[in-house]
């Protein structure tokens, strides 16, 4: 068994086939596949589930990947401790939906690389199905997704909590309705509107509260960070989680306000996702305990 064979499983793991792990490995695609078979026949067990679409890591592979992925850190304390400056640190791989990425993430983020200098990260904005199958494969480090009142967490995943509120409406400081002190459901589906696409929560949101009756006019993009731009830009009116507008850049420079929406109380919470069975690295411990920290947390709304 050799080092590298290793780290060939955790390239097909993060990049989701043989193809692009031997693109970013820079080595030949038949040359990654015998290495990684001949890694199969010592251990006895298939590590990926070849098929004729592409190859991806097998269910006994992601029982292994945690084995694997541990070895590989060790190398790289071996390497750090006997003085190897050229041992790159491992980069911590996050998923996030848009509605924490200004407001929650980038902030914990710049606290975790200043207790931690030379750490890198990769973040991808995924919808939080994608966050869900890429935790559980092994693909990501963690996630955040937001979790509506009554929602359970994935199986194989377990949840900490790190932002409560509530959905509120977002609109342009100077619209007619920011004179009022909430919105109601009517007013707001008389409006244009600027709604995420299925497959997010505050989707499920708007469908749950405007039932059959839609806005006329509906928008659609992917994710928070658009849906605020959009707003800023006169399209129409959306629906968020409180957290995702309190402290945002577009916010603080006076061009988009929230109110309450009149006669609801959903709960939404911001959640990260961890694979309940793995033992956290070091570093997704600092970065969870980051994000969770209570004296960095904006005051939100009861």
């Amino acid at each position: 068994m050799r080092i590298e064979q290793l780290e060939f499983i955790a390239a097909v793991t993060q990049h989701g086939s043989l193809r692009r792990a031997s693109e970013h490995l820079h080595i030949s695609q038949p040359a990654l596949s015998e290495a990684i078979a001949k890694l199969e026949r010592e251990l006895g067990v298939p590590l990926l589930d070849r098929r004729r679409s592409g190859a991806r890591i097998s269910a006994e592979g992601r029982d292994l990947l945690r084995n694997m992925i541990e070895v590989l850190e060790a190398v790289d304390r071996l390497k750090s401790a006997a003085g190897d400056r050229t041992a790159a640190a491992r980069m911590l791989r996050i998923g996030t939906v848009n509605a924490g990425t200004s407001s929650l993430l980038l902030p914990a983020l710049r606290r975790f690389q200043a207790a931690r200098p030379g750490a890198t990260v990769e973040i991808r904005n995924l919808q939080q199905s994608e966050i869900e199958t890429s935790l559980a494969e092994g693909g990501l480090d963690v996630g955040l997704v937001n979790l509506l009142s009554g929602d359970d967490t994935p199986p194989g995943l377990e949840g900490t909590p790190v932002r409560h509120g509530h959905p509120v409406v977002v609109m342009p400081t100077g619209h007619e309705l920011a004179s009022r002190a909430e919105v109601t459901v009517d007013e707001l589906r008389a409006e244009p509107f600027v709604g995420m696409r299925a497959g997010y929560v505050m989707h499920r949101f708007a469908h749950r509260i405007f039932g059959s009756a839609l806005p006329r006019d509906w928008h659609s993009t992917d994710g928070a960070e658009m849906g605020k731009t959009m707003v800023a830009e006169g399209f129409g009116l959306t629906v968020l989680p409180d957290y995702s507008v309190t402290d945002d850049l577009l916010t603080r420079t006076g061009l988009i306000t929230s109110r309450p929406i009149a006669d609801d109380r959903t709960a939404v919470t911001m959640v990260v996702l961890q694979r309940r069975e793995s033992r956290p690295t070091r570093a997704v411990q600092d970065l969870v305990a980051t994000l969770t920290d209570p004296h960095d947390r904006p005051r939100l709304a009861s």
